[in-house]
């Protein structure tokens, strides 16, 4: 594993402890203990991947991450934190987090699951896939409805419209999705895909040719919209 990494978080045992086993399984750490520190950093340096508290001194994890979309909206970042709500974690989700990890949380599956992020920011094979009126560019993760402005996706986002793009009028089963784009299925990443899907619901209402529908108590299938 690989990548320059902004750890965000103020407990003074838990973030030199994850920064090490970070840094020991071959990840460049900085850490830092508050959001404006954080935030600074941002400023000067790239970062490939930033681990962030929610509740931070000076500045919250929710905060930070608004001020810094305004400074660099394409950032890559997951939620560390002690707050397990179901709104809080959907608030995070909201922001474009590509994860939600409640505390106390195993190394081990953190370190995967930034594994599993960064790797899918690699892969961007695929220049564009259009079907209908719908284009999503996949090297830049946009997407354009006709003739419109395109959208800035998050990777999440990114994936679930390249899944369902690539499977038109099938219906994908709500653990299957989950699964094979996140690599688990339980209640949090559940809600996240209620969230996501939401939101391409509202997208596509610009669309004169696709739709979402939900399989209900199954999952959802996009399909054409017959004339």
């Amino acid at each position: 594993m690989e990548g320059k990494i902004l750890l965000i978080e103020d407990d003074q045992d838990l973030g030199p402890e994850v920064q090490w086993c970070l840094e020991r399984n071959g990840f460049k750490v900085n850490l830092v203990d508050d959001g404006i520190k954080a935030l600074d950093l941002c400023k000067t340096q790239i970062f490939d991947l930033l681990l962030v508290d929610v509740q931070l001194p000076s500045l919250d994890g929710f905060e930070l991450i608004k001020q810094l979309k305004l400074i660099k909206p394409d950032f890559r970042f997951l939620f560390l934190t002690a707050r397990n709500t179901k709104d809080s974690c959907i608030a995070g989700l909201k922001l474009g987090a590509e994860d939600y990890i409640t505390k106390p949380f195993d190394t081990e599956e953190l370190l995967w699951r930034m594994n599993n992020i960064l790797a899918r920011g690699r892969e961007k094979k695929i220049e564009q896939l259009h079907v209908a009126d719908v284009t999503l560019y996949c090297n830049t993760m946009e997407l354009m409805i006709g003739e419109g402005k395109t959208i800035r996706l998050t990777n999440r986002e990114f994936e679930l419209w390249k899944y369902l793009m690539q499977n038109l009028d099938r219906v994908l089963m709500r653990e299957e999705i989950l699964t094979k784009l996140w690599g688990e299925s339980d209640y949090f990443m559940g809600r996240s895909l209620d969230v996501f899907i939401s939101k391409i619901r509202k997208i596509l209402l610009g669309s004169s040719q696709l739709k979402i529908e939900t399989v209900y108590k199954v999952g959802f299938i996009i399909r054409l919209i017959k004339s």
